[in-house]
């Protein structure tokens, strides 16, 4: 996994083999954050990754200057990974939260300023994440939701769609909620 930019930029960690996650690309990764900073700047922001994996966008998030990112993973292996990847950085402005990404949503009364969503593309609960995100109480006005998924969803008829983007066979949908 590569860090691509910011003040962690070109640092690389190995994935463990058992790692079960699919991780973003660092293709798509890269775009996706050159669209999200034309977008606004990320200093002193805060943002969530549910669905984390490897933590990868976690990591781009702070590496950009997020003052506080939250990561959701509930794979035993993937979130010791990003313990272990926020050990080796020295950065305490993560929170790795090991737990259920649908619970997390429907207990948590934090705001973000981000919320970036990568669930499975075959959960069977994955048509529900954007709109339990968008209706939560995570989100206020100016929060930009991400959520990455196939080119077989379209999610544009939700509140706050603002954009689609793809990259190879990475597809985003980007919501600014009003």
């Amino acid at each position: 996994m590569r860090i691509i930019r910011g003040k962690y930029g070109r640092r690389r960690f190995d994935v463990p083999k058992n790692i079960t996650a699919r991780p973003t690309t660092d293709f798509a990764r890269e775009n996706l954050f050159n669209v999200l900073e034309n977008m606004e700047d990320f200093s002193g922001k805060t943002a969530l990754d549910l669905f984390a994996g490897t933590g990868a966008i976690s990591f781009e998030f702070l590496s950009r200057g997020c003052a506080e990112v939250t990561a959701v993973e509930m794979a035993p292996v993937q979130a010791a990974f990003i313990r272990s990847v926020k050990e080796k950085l020295g950065d305490e402005t993560l929170r790795v939260v090991k737990g259920d990404v649908f619970k997390y949503i429907s207990t948590c009364h934090r705001h973000f300023d981000y919320i970036f969503a990568d669930p499975p593309y075959d959960h069977p609960r994955f048509d529900e994440v954007p709109g339990l995100i968008l209706s939560s109480p995570m989100v206020r006005p100016g929060t930009i939701v991400i959520v990455e998924h196939s080119k077989t969803r379209d999610f544009s008829h939700l509140p706050g769609f603002a954009q689609h983007r793809v990259y190879g066979s990475v597809n985003f949908s980007i919501f600014v909620v009003e």
